[in-house]
């Protein structure tokens, strides 16, 4: 059951609009920080799907909101039910593009910076995203990618009530870590 589960999700979330030469992953890391001095809060998600295109530069990701997990109960309670209201809206999406993808060569190990753009789709609000992001390629088959970035937690219409305010942070700080492997293999010219 859990595998239908997850291809129907991999089906709905990447469209055919792909090309080949793509890069997959259904285990990315997600976590987010939004505390303050007064308290830690701190998610995260290892069950993130993520699909990019090395020759086109789209980029992928979705995360199911109720797949994070805290240290206490009460604050994953709290998250899901009062502030993400994951039942609503069960998952965020990344849609976006790699932009200077010809500066990555996936047949040489190594470390390649990059610019992403994009929209991200959280409780309900499309917003656009501009980050930086580390692809590191170790072999041919085999390519991770690492960024980091801070949304206002109002823009996503995610309201914090008077009581905690002085507890959680106006803005979160997102990691993702995604470690691909290859679904298709682009063709050698």
């Amino acid at each position: 059951m859990k595998k239908t589960i997850i291809v129907f999700i991999a089906c709905c979330l990447f469209n055919a609009s792909f090309a080949q030469g793509k890069y997959f992953t259904k285990d990315g890391i997600v976590s987010f920080q939004a505390g303050t001095e007064m308290e830690e809060i701190e998610g995260i998600n290892k069950t993130a799907m993520a699909i990019f295109d090395s020759a086109t530069g789209q980029i992928e990701f979705a995360v199911l909101v109720k797949g994070f997990e805290f240290k206490k109960a009460l604050m994953q309670d709290q998250f899901n039910g009062n502030y993400m209201e994951s039942s609503k809206f069960p998952k965020a999406v990344f849609r976006g593009q790699i932009l200077h993808m010809d500066s990555i060569n996936f047949k040489k190990t190594g470390f390649y910076p990059v610019t992403v753009t994009g929209t991200l789709e959280m409780h309900g609000v499309t917003k656009e995203i501009e980050t930086a992001c580390m692809f590191r390629v170790l072999n041919d088959a085999k390519v991770t990618s690492e960024t980091a970035f801070t949304v206002e937690l109002s823009d996503y219409k995610i309201d914090i009530p008077g009581i905690v305010r002085d507890k959680i942070a106006k803005t979160a700080t997102i990691q993702v870590y995604c470690s691909y492997y290859v679904l298709i293999e682009t063709p050698t010219k």
